[in-house]
């Protein structure tokens, strides 16, 4: 049994904050020369302020000391730095080491027997709400070249503009209608995986070399290196 904080750290650590999977990358053409599609790269004062204005007034923030509430007031004075630090981060490539520190809040889930077992705590992410609004820009800025290079398959329906759960629905029914239709008759098999589960031991290599697969601009795939590498977080507990 678990008597100290730090016994209860090394616990959660290795159930929830493994590294990355080293998968096999041995299949990754390391000489190839990808074609990328070219993107404006330069952040946009509008773009700061309706990311920063998105995000709930009082929702709690990590180690920054600065609060949504706070950010959103000040903004129009701060609009401009804002920018410019954000664009400076695309130009040369790094997500600041201070957006990187993050608070991760452990609470007991409720009304368990025992609290020994790490499955019965859950995980609150507390981020850096300027890390928060840098991370959703690069992702609205991905997305939009997704959507306008063609980039994923109409299978996709997670991360989606107007595509719900009964989209996925109706879509799988109609493919094992198909199926059944067929002169031949196959066996239909489905295999359904928990990618949220998985999503943080997916290997960085592998990430990154498939966003160069599917032609993303330059400027995102280095500063998403960047973002991944060397990130921490403290555990704080409500005991």
């Amino acid at each position: 049994m678990t008597t100290t904080f730090e016994e209860k750290t090394e616990i959660l650590r290795r159930k929830f904050f493994l590294s990355s999977s080293q998968a096999n990358v041995n299949n990754i053409a390391k000489s190839f020369i990808f074609l990328t599609v070219s993107f404006n790269s330069r952040i946009t004062e509008d773009e700061v302020k309706q990311t920063i204005r998105r995000v709930k007034a009082d929702k709690a923030s990590s180690t920054s000391d600065i609060s949504n509430r706070a950010l959103q007031v000040s903004l129009a004075e701060l609009i401009s730095v804002l920018t410019s630090l954000f664009n400076a981060c695309i130009t040369h490539k790094y997500h600041l080491k201070q957006f990187k520190k993050t608070q991760t809040i452990v609470l007991r889930k409720l009304k368990k027997s025992n609290y020994i077992d790490s499955k019965m705590y859950r995980l609150i992410a507390l981020l850096n709400i300027m890390s928060k609004a840098l991370k959703s820009i690069m992702i609205k800025r991905l997305s939009d070249i997704v959507k306008t290079h063609c980039m994923l398959s109409n299978a996709q329906m997670r991360a989606r503009r107007k595509r719900f759960m009964i989209s996925t629905l109706n879509l799988l029914i109609d493919q094992v209608h198909t199926v059944w239709d067929c002169e031949i008759k196959y066996v239909i098999f489905m295999l359904s995986l928990n990618v949220v589960e998985a999503f943080n031991q997916v290997s960085h290599v592998r990430l990154l070399h498939t966003l160069k697969m599917k032609r993303t601009s330059s400027y995102i795939i280095e500063w998403t290196c960047s973002f991944l590498k060397n990130r921490e977080t403290s555990l704080i507990f409500n005991e």
